[in-house]
């Protein structure tokens, strides 16, 4: 026990010399004296912090666990106690140092079964709803940095209270002097000045801990975390991935493209740090009664998520990364009148552009075999596309487990609705089972896997718990949409690299053959709702 706590006082050292050595570095190379001062007082009490925690759950962890037979009853007990005190220690943490910490623990709330349950749910708990908020002197303070000018003379009217914040920036009302109601998204001030410094000590926590318990390994969640957040950052770039995602719609899926929206950008009144758009008035996708109220469907809006997923991953490669509740709005289809009964046909508004992932032509291409194999339970197939996406043969089965949520013999059940979850107590404590027996194999799979793969984990889980809100499970109608859509998109692949009649006379037959099965499961479902509303 005494070496356990020789490993915390070392490991509590080697992190604050490590994290000092940073902090001066970046002080020395700032050209602006409020900077140095603000990363002089700020940077040394975060990693004082940081450390503290880290070294605090690892102690726990080992000291609590030492001795206890693994696997057994008072194992399980003592390690979702630990997991319990551990996710609150670390949610603690993300509030009091802010910035990016917000954004890691938002990023460990959206990881399903990924994580242990415990930090999901303390995380997904609080992080989306206690986001740091800065003050109206502070907002003018990056106003006056990015035009010279305060927000009443940018605007013609700014409210300075915002509607909604969020762990990188928070949303003002505003009206531009020509009249028009904006939205206007500012970063918050201090995250450039500690980003860097930020980044620089996380990841040598992770590490470090990494070297000293083995166990502990979330090195791909900091690898991650390092690529998307510069992009996140920069406000430009998320305007321009608005405009290029709804193109791709207009280009690629014209069938769906007038029920995707995203807002208009204001470009003359956007910078890096200051984004200005079109103010959107719509509802949360989880605001199921209100939905109900404006005449839409619930059912016909899940299906349009899942379409425009779907058509994101498999058709475009330009995935918008972040589809929790908060970036969905719904609003009836404005070109649409209500039908006799009131009913009004869904428009799906995707706010926050600022993470997006593009698959390039080979991950694309066998993300949808992968997920064409899993719709029609084909293992062959699952294995084939598995490996090709760097899964391996030990841990492709794994792999198909967490992208569906489902165990390896319902993945492979012939059954038309083998991979509807039904949320109910018995699945969620079955997937949370298999979770914390095969946490070591999960973290393993992460590591192997291709970033851009972990990213369209994150948005599978956050697309699942939309789904969750409106149906209160998973729809099987919404995996047909997902069968039909990578089906259609592996033809398209044929079709690119090859124009010969022989490949055109194949995917002709591919064609028919997929219109075939998809129309037997469709009458296979319209029976087996017929008989459901029988019943009762």
């Amino acid at each position: 026990m005494a070496s356990l706590w020789r490993v915390a006082t070392k490991f509590s050292l080697l992190t604050a010399a490590v994290g000092g050595g940073t902090t001066a570095a970046l002080i020395a190379s700032s050209d602006d004296p409020k900077t140095a001062l603000k990363l002089a007082t700020t940077v040394p009490r975060r990693l004082f912090r940081d450390a503290v925690t880290a070294a605090n759950i690892a102690f726990d962890y080992e000291y609590s666990l030492w001795g206890v037979p693994e696997g057994s009853t008072e194992w399980e007990k003592i390690k979702h106690e630990v997991h319990l005190r551990s996710a609150q220690k670390l949610q603690e943490l993300c509030f009091k140092n802010g910035g990016i910490y917000i954004k890691l623990g938002q990023h460990l709330g959206q990881l399903e079964y990924l994580v242990p349950e415990e930090y999901v749910t303390t995380m997904r708990n609080s992080m989306l709803n206690r986001c740091p908020v800065s003050s109206y002197e502070q907002i003018c303070e990056v106003f006056e940095k990015e035009f010279g000018e305060t927000p009443d003379k940018v605007f013609a009217e700014f409210d300075p209270v915002p509607i909604a914040s969020a762990s990188l920036a928070q949303v003002h009302v505003a009206h531009t002097h020509d009249g028009k109601k904006v939205a206007v998204k500012v970063q918050h001030t201090h995250l450039t000045d500690t980003a860097a410094a930020d980044n620089a000590i996380v990841e040598f926590i992770v590490n470090t801990l990494h070297r000293f318990f083995p166990n502990f390994d979330y090195r791909w969640l900091i690898d991650e975390i390092n690529d998307s957040l510069p992009k996140e950052l920069d406000f430009l770039m998320e305007a321009k991935n608005s405009e290029k995602c709804l193109e791709n719609f207009r280009k690629l899926s014209p069938h769906i493209a007038n029920y995707v929206y995203a807002p208009k950008v204001y470009w003359n009144l956007s910078t890096s740090k200051l984004l200005t758009m079109e103010f959107m008035d719509g509802v949360h996708v989880n605001d199921v009664k209100t939905i109900q109220k404006l005449g839409i469907n619930p059912h016909e809006l899940s299906i349009l998520v899942s379409q425009t997923f779907a058509e994101m991953m498999f058709k475009h490669g330009f995935v918008h990364c972040d589809p929790h509740a908060a970036n969905l709005l719904v609003r009836p289809l404005p070109s649409e009148k209500s039908s006799i009964l009131g009913r009004r046909k869904p428009q799906l508004i995707l706010l926050d552009h600022g993470l997006y992932k593009e698959l390039d032509f080979d991950t694309r291409t066998n993300y949808a075999g992968l997920w064409k194999a899993l719709v029609f339970s084909d293992a062959n197939s699952i294995k084939e596309y598995s490996l090709k996406l760097g899964a391996g043969e030990d841990l492709y089965a794994l792999f198909a487990g967490i992208l569906t949520m489902r165990p390896w013999d319902r993945v492979v059940d012939p059954s038309m609705d083998h991979l509807v979850i039904h949320g109910d107590e018995s699945e969620r404590l079955e997937l949370q089972m298999y979770a914390s027996e095969y946490v070591h194999e999960i973290s393993d799979l992460l590591r192997r896997l291709p970033r851009v793969i972990l990213l369209m984990l994150k948005t599978n889980d956050c697309l699942r718990a939309v789904n969750n809100a409106l149906f209160q499970g998973s729809s099987l109608e919404t995996f047909l949409i997902i069968g039909k859509v990578s089906s259609q998109a592996i033809i398209d692949a044929k079709m690119s690299q090859s124009k010969s009649l022989l490949t055109w006379l194949n995917v002709e037959f591919d064609k028919f053959w997929l219109e075939l099965r998809f129309w037997g499961m469709h009458l296979a479902l319209w029976l087996l709702q017929l008989r459901k509303s029988l019943s009762y």
